[in-house]
């Protein structure tokens, strides 16, 4: 009979990381550089005025509102069925983005790409790291002070009731989080002065949403009530002693959520007017 590591399949608590939430002033170069330069779509259904944009990568989105600027403290990462041809949307592009952060640079195995208010992302080509994903946003690396790393594991280990591991890249302790399958948090320890945190969010569907939450509000964690369906907490502690170790909220929600698993729809960035192919509108690979 053959034997199998059924471990490897566990997922934990987390459920998936739906979404990174981060304040923009300006849709039209937010359009320019995830839209015509990323080639992402934006969501057809959810708020199709000039208040907010939802850009859907896959199974994941970034929630753009325009009320302001934030920045994640770190880099999202993100897979892309072709690195070339995302380097050649991003040069057709940066004309449009002229006089803003923008910037990309074009490595061996990745793409950096920089948004107009400095947002980083790193674009990575489909491979056995990100599993059968072609198209999404397989983690979301944070940094953070030097020594928290093995509490930020321990918290969302024994708070969340995630799948947490230390480990040591390169120089950098980091704390590795499942939150989803072939996703991740990461918060990489560094030396370098944190910017102070400007209320930008992530959001996550967790399985066991009532223990967490427990843990949670006996710690005096929990920042808002939202409804039924959702909590959101800030302060990432030690689970022994309460010290603090890291701020970023998030917006943690039940599977029973009406948002959970709704359809993206997600389009073919080659496809154009002058090369039109029939049948070829919308993306065809794995999210």
């Amino acid at each position: 009979m053959t034997t199998y590591d059924r471990g490897q399949d566990d997922v934990g608590n987390l459920i998936a990381l739906e979404h990174v939430n981060l304040a923009i002033p300006d849709q039209q170069l937010a359009t320019a550089f995830y839209i015509a330069g990323l080639g992402f779509t934006r969501d057809p259904f959810m708020f199709p005025g000039l208040e907010n944009m939802w850009i859907n990568i896959g199974r994941s989105q970034c929630h753009l509102p325009s009320r302001g600027t934030q920045r994640l403290r770190g880099v999202i990462g993100i897979v892309v069925p072709d690195l070339k041809k995302l380097a050649l949307r991003l040069e057709k592009t940066a004309p449009l983005l002229t006089g803003t952060q923008f910037v990309f640079s074009v490595h061996a195995d990745c793409i950096d790409a920089v948004c107009p208010w400095g947002n980083r992302f790193r674009c990575h080509a489909p491979s056995a790291r990100f599993g059968t994903m072609e198209l999404g946003m397989p983690y979301v690396e944070f940094d953070v002070p030097r020594g928290s790393a093995d509490g930020i594991t321990r918290f969302y280990r024994e708070v969340l009731g995630a799948r947490a591991a230390l480990e040591q890249h390169s120089t950098a302790a980091v704390a590795s989080v499942s939150a989803g399958p072939e996703q991740k948090l990461l918060f990489r320890e560094t030396d370098a002065a944190l910017p102070a945190y400007d209320n930008h969010h992530i959001q996550i569907y967790i399985a066991d949403f009532s223990g967490p939450h427990a843990a949670l509000l006996q710690r005096g964690l929990i920042t808002e009530e939202s409804n039924a369906h959702q909590y959101r907490f800030r302060d990432i502690v030690d689970p022994a002693s309460g010290k603090w170790l890291y701020t970023v909220e998030h917006e943690v929600r039940s599977l029973l959520n009406p948002l959970y698993a709704r359809p993206l729809i997600n389009r073919n960035p080659d496809q154009s007017n002058n090369a039109y192919i029939r049948g070829q509108d919308a993306f065809r690979g794995t999210c």
